[in-house]
């Protein structure tokens, strides 16, 4: 497994690399992640738990690292995470049996 507490060190660093040569990127990504929390309908908490299970769908070792401390930072319990994980789980495997229905559909469409 990774050394989280390393990998998210190094990840800021390359970020602020990029940060360094790219400004405004960095200064549209942070507008954009703001943007959320203008409206207060979901605390903080709920938002960093909707992007645990968004970080697991996307496969995003960064986004893992960063939304967990967070997640952490505001209070999650292991059995909060854990949960938020399984509605990941759940989409991703409903996403394969949507995927499998339109395999199902092509292979009648190619047959010949």
């Amino acid at each position: 497994m990774l050394n989280w507490k390393e990998y998210r060190s190094q990840l800021f660093g390359r970020i602020g690399e990029i940060a360094k040569v790219a400004p405004e990127t960095i200064k549209g990504y942070q507008t954009l992640s703001a943007a959320g929390k203008s409206t207060n309908y979901l605390d903080a908490k709920q938002r960093e738990l909707i992007a645990l299970a968004v970080a697991v769908t996307l496969r995003c070792d960064g986004c893992i690292v960063v939304h967990t401390t967070e997640a952490k930072k505001l209070g999650a319990t292991k059995e909060e995470i854990a949960e938020a994980l399984g509605v990941a789980i759940s989409v991703n495997a409903g996403a394969a049996l949507v995927y499998s229905a339109r395999v199902m559909d092509a292979a009648e469409a190619v047959a010949s």
